[in-house]
């Protein structure tokens, strides 16, 4: 395995053999001056985890470069154990399976340019294929049939549990024999997804004084960056807005964006346009979707503009609970949820910010204390 494609994908096993192999010490590599380079990449891996939820795929011009790209995600894996924080895990396993879901993407692609243009494959040269081994060595098994890929439908379910989206559920599947057939594109983000929950399983690493001390000054400035991003978007509330009469559902869907989960378009719409209808404005629902896995400061503001009516003409208002349920977005449903009447998420909101009726005392013979009032007059 060459050390470029060995950085590229830094989390597969032959890759850290070829670390192994270079015979870089853990020692050297958090301490030496000839790898400041590759700790400075590391660092910056991390923060770019922080501020966009994505990692930027740096050149790899020769084997040094390739190397130090390498070397990088180990000192990130790190930098991510020594600030101890479980949400942020989160989000940076996130970014390095967006990382490496552009690679593969990238492979497949210049696969089929040369397929188009006539020039003969060499052995390993397939992107598709070597995405079907990446999903094997991850424990998914690919089959070819003719030119479609399948996989057995178990093994769809376990690793496409985390969509929340409707397409990606069984019943829309095309399932025969026990087999579910999928498209190149959908195997790629199946792959990604294995990558994420493998990075989550991992981090955080126990690590040593030793270690805690030489990275204490990038520990210290990640966790600087990172409050700051947190800083960005209110905790506890939104104005005169009330997180607590929050549907148990947006309430889910506010987590998973604040936690850098990934989050369906149906459900990015339905919080949009909730928290749009309670009055927030354009400006601090951008603020609430800043700590997304994939935020896009241009897109995400086109696209709540388009929801709020600014650009569209159109206020779309929050979807029906029978709808969120068919979308697979109805989250946690408590009992309020379960009345026979509660069929909208803005109707939970309504209803739990009445005043519960005080009950009217009763005096003895079962007269009310208006009625004991008026009767002594």
């Amino acid at each position: 395995m060459n050390v470029r494609l060995a950085a590229r994908y830094p989390f597969r096993k032959e890759s850290a053999d070829v670390l192994k192999e270079s015979g870089v010490t853990l020692d050297r590599l958090i301490t030496s001056i000839a790898y400041q380079e590759a700790r400075s990449l590391g660092k910056q891996r991390v923060l770019e985890a922080v501020e966009y939820a994505k990692i930027v795929s740096h050149p790899m011009t020769n084997e040094t470069n390739a190397m130090n790209e390498l070397l990088s995600y180990p000192v990130a894996r790190m930098l991510v154990s020594c600030l101890g924080d479980k949400k942020f895990v989160h989000r940076y396993a996130v970014a390095e399976a967006k990382l490496a879901n552009s690679r593969m993407t990238e492979e497949a692609e210049r696969s089929k340019e040369r397929e188009t243009k006539g020039v003969r494959k060499s052995a390993g040269d397939d992107g598709v294929a070597f995405v079907v081994r990446l999903a094997g060595e991850l424990g998914l098994q690919v089959h070819h049939a003719g030119d479609s890929l399948i996989v057995e439908f178990g093994d769809y379910l376990r690793c496409s549990s985390a969509m929340k989206s409707k397409s990606w559920k069984l019943v829309n599947q095309d399932v025969s024999g026990g087999r579910t057939r999928i498209t190149e594109e959908r195997l790629i983000r199946l792959v990604e997804q294995m990558i994420t929950d493998g990075i989550i399983s991992e981090l955080p690493l126990p690590v040593n004084d030793e270690i805690l001390g030489a990275l204490s000054d990038d520990v210290d400035d990640i966790r600087l960056a990172l409050e700051e991003k947190r800083a960005e978007q209110p905790e506890k509330d939104f104005g005169t807005i009330s997180i607590v009469r929050f549907p148990p559902c947006m309430k889910k869907l506010l987590e998973m964006i604040r936690a850098g989960e990934n989050v369906p378009h149906t459900g990015r719409f339905a919080l949009v346009a909730f928290l749009h209808t309670l009055g927030m404005d354009s400006n601090a629902i951008l603020a609430t979707f800043a700590m997304s896995a994939d935020f896009d400061e241009n897109k995400s503001r086109y696209q709540i503009q388009h929801i709020t009516g600014e650009i569209s003409g159109t206020e779309y208002t929050p979807p029906e609970c029978n709808t969120m349920r068919s979308y697979g977005i109805c989250f946690d449903p408590d009992d309020l949820c379960n009345r026979d009447w509660m069929v909208h998420p803005l109707t939970y909101y309504r209803i739990k910010g009445k005043k519960p009726r005080k009950k009217r005392g009763k005096v003895k013979g079962g007269t009310s204390r208006s009625g004991a009032r008026a009767g002594r007059r």
